[in-house]
């Protein structure tokens, strides 16, 4: 397979991406407690280097380099209209030399990474998007470029295990979405996220949740730990043993 994925990022998705908000509130938590784990991991190891999946907009982005005043953090995206928001939201950080931008895909921009040399990698609702088995490419490549003692956190859509109870899971989440965008007069954009749902569940991509934590743990991950969890919107930290 090819390493460059088509991105779904494009077009009246990213230009009002900020819709996310209301479409899925769990998504700024996820963000929030992204920058809380990075804040309490080695809080007295001095100055650490994070590298960041899928940053979109900018908004874990900016959580974890809020939380963590020395941290110093490499966001890469494929979208490059998203990249563009993050550029213009984080300005500052980019000025101050505490953040990098790159237009890439993620398994290319892992691959350019040397061995051992990141402290922690984020991601938050990104990897979901991804087939599994560049999902599973992109897991080997988080583990071997992390330091020994390094931390993987993803905030990400984990399906539930069991069809039934996903099932009306999302369909109470199409339903709330019908509310919000009738409300706004917006089904164009509707239309557009009901497609790239249809994607998320596709069998090449949905990111079932037990095989999802197998799969971090069968790359060399322990602990695999699961710290928040509602619906599908959940908070996993995975830990390169060693250091």
């Amino acid at each position: 397979m090819s390493a460059l994925q088509e991105n779904p990022f494009t077009g009246p998705i990213a230009a009002e991406y900020d819709v996310l908000r209301l479409m899925c509130p769990n998504a700024a938590t996820l963000a929030k407690k992204i920058g809380d784990r990075v804040a309490e991991w080695r809080s007295d190891a001095g100055p650490i280097d994070g590298f960041e999946i899928g940053c979109g907009t900018g908004i874990s982005t900016l959580a974890a380099l809020s939380a963590r005043g020395d941290l110093k953090l490499t966001a890469i995206d494929s979208a490059g209209e998203m990249l563009d928001q993050a550029r213009t939201n984080l300005a500052d950080y980019a000025l101050a030399g505490r953040l990098k931008f790159i237009e890439a895909d993620a398994l290319t921009a892992l691959r350019a990474l040397p061995d051992a040399g990141k402290d922690v990698v984020i991601s938050n609702y990104a990897i979901h998007n991804f087939p599994d088995d560049y999902r599973k490419a992109v897991v080997w490549e988080i583990f071997r470029v992390l330091k020994p003692g390094g931390i993987f956190v993803n905030g990400d859509r984990y399906a539930m295990d069991d069809p039934a109870a996903h099932l009306a899971d999302t369909q109470a989440v199409v339903r709330g979405w019908f509310k919000i965008f009738t409300k706004m007069n917006r089904l164009d954009l509707l239309e557009d996220w009901i497609l790239h749902l249809l994607s998320d569940e596709s069998p090449q991509h949905i990111m079932y949740f037990e095989p999802a934590l197998e799969q971090l743990r069968a790359a060399g991950f322990a602990p695999v730990t699961v710290e928040f969890r509602d619906g599908v919107d959940t908070l996993v930290t995975a830990v390169k043993p060693g250091g």
